[in-house]
């Protein structure tokens, strides 16, 4: 079974920092794509940041958090992370780690985790 397993959302005040976490289970196989999005209240699910293992580029990001987030893969330890510095209330939403992934049951998926609540507030 697929697992993504999301971790560190909260409240921070604005101008604070948090670090999110998606564990991916051993499942997986393959990853083409991978990278967090976020929904606010109202609003569409939108991107975050997003890195493609096919191209081999860095990581994209979205224009309102380039330069305050950033998106990394611990290949070891088969986790991604968020790095959000300088938080702004704008910011807050629930936020989703994702996987363009292949597994051997399911072939090739998109894969969502549960989704972490981060609130930026003072």
């Amino acid at each position: 079974q697929v697992q993504l397993v999301e971790s560190g959302g909260g409240l921070v005040q604005p101008g604070g920092s948090l670090r999110l976490s998606c564990a991916a289970s051993r499942s997986i196989l393959s990853i083409y794509v991978l990278g967090w999005y976020r929904q606010a209240p109202g609003k569409q699910r939108e991107v975050v940041a997003v890195i493609d293992t096919d191209s081999n580029t860095s990581a994209n990001y979205a224009d309102s958090v380039k330069g305050r987030f950033t998106v990394s893969w611990n290949h070891v330890g088969r986790t991604l992370y968020l790095q959000m510095n300088n938080l702004k209330p704008e910011d807050t939403a629930i936020y989703y780690c994702y996987m363009d992934a292949y597994t051997r049951a399911g072939g090739r998926s998109d894969y969502w985790g549960q989704g972490t609540q981060v609130t930026v507030s003072s």
